[in-house]
This record gives structure tokens, sequence and C-alpha cells, in this order.
């Protein structure tokens, strides 16, 4: 079996990452995948995810295959949507309060957790540097949530958020209303909606 080429072909239908499960499908083991890497044919990212030496590494695409039940939130989601002047040092994610995330996905990411109900409220997919698509919130679900975390964020980070918010032709101010007081940040958020507007 030529092994370069079944890898070429998975990372390029999985955006670059190949995962053990799907090797394993297409006939390469767990064993061959460590020979591989060994023989610097193959770079390990983490338990069960490589990539080929020459694609570039998409972090937030191999992230977002760990699981399900998370979504790109906080500055990853302002980062993701343009509205941040800093890319995160750590990758921002929320995950429904009775679903821990695994500990490689923990070691990874500063993790907000949130009722399952409110989970999945203002979920879209996002496109990474790299090309990729992720689960992300939308823009107003975003700014919610940084107004919610504001202490956690940095008033800078904040601050800057909401003026590029506000400076945007996308801006939906009917959603980030209900949204505002969908979360209870609806007090919080007024005073900056005066004075922006």
């Amino acid at each position: 079996m030529d092994y370069s080429c079944v890898l070429a072909e998975i990372a390029k239908e999985y955006g670059g990452v190949i995962e053990t499960r799907i090797a394993s499908e297409r006939g390469i083991s767990k064993a061959t995948l460590s020979n591989l890497c060994k023989n610097n044919m193959l770079i390990r990212i983490a338990r069960g995810q490589y990539t080929l030496p020459d694609e570039l590494e998409d972090e937030l695409l191999a992230i977002s295959m760990r699981s399900g039940n998370i979504i790109f939130s906080h500055e990853t989601a302002l980062y993701l949507h343009g509205i941040s002047d800093r890319t995160p040092f750590v990758h921002a994610i929320t995950a429904p309060s009775d679903c821990i995330p695994s500990p490689l996905i923990k070691s990874a990411c500063k993790v907000y957790y949130i009722k399952s109900e409110l989970f999945s409220i203002g979920k879209t997919t996002l496109q990474t540097y790299a090309g990729n698509y992720v689960p992300g919130y939308d823009l107003e679900r975003t700014i919610c949530d940084i107004v919610r975390s504001r202490s956690r964020i940095g008033t800078e980070t904040f601050t800057t958020a909401l003026k590029l918010y506000f400076s945007r032709k996308d801006k939906d101010l009917n959603k980030l209303s209900a949204y505002a007081d969908l979360f209870h940040v609806q007090n919080i958020l007024r005073p900056y909606l005066e004075m922006m507007l």
C-alpha cells in the first residue's frame, strides 16, 4: 500500500488533519502511523491527530475535531470575526455545563461553561486562517460573551471589541439586544450602546 497517497488524500479531505480513526478505516494502523512519525513522514499534532510535514497546521480545526460539544468563543471568536487586533495566546471555547471537555482540549484552551439550553444560541461556522470552517458564535453572541466575561478578558480587549463591533456595517443591533436580554447583560451593555451610537 502507498501510505503517502492515502495520507495525502485524508489530509486533503479533512483540512490537513489526519486522525488515527480515519487512517485505520483506510487500512493504516496505529503502528504504521507511529513509524511514519519516526521517519519524519508524518507529524503528530496531538494524541490521535497527525499532519503531513508540508501542511500548514490548522490548530483550530484540530481542536474542533476533538469534540462535537465545543464552540469557539470569546477572544478566539473575536479574532475569527476580525474584531480583535491580536491573535489569542490560548484559544477560548464554550462547552455546555453538563459536558466536560477532555484533558487534551482543556490543556489547549480556555474553557467557558454555559447552561445547555443557551449553548447553541448564535452558533455558526467561522473560517480559520487556514481556510477551514469550525464552529463558532456569531458576532452578536460573541459580544454578549465578552460583556459577560469582561473581568476575565481585560479592559483593553473588551473596549476594542466593542468599538470595532459598533463600527461594522454588518452589525445587527436587534439581534444584539435580543441576546443581551437572554444572557442578562442588557444593563451592562446599554451605556456602551448609548455612548457608541
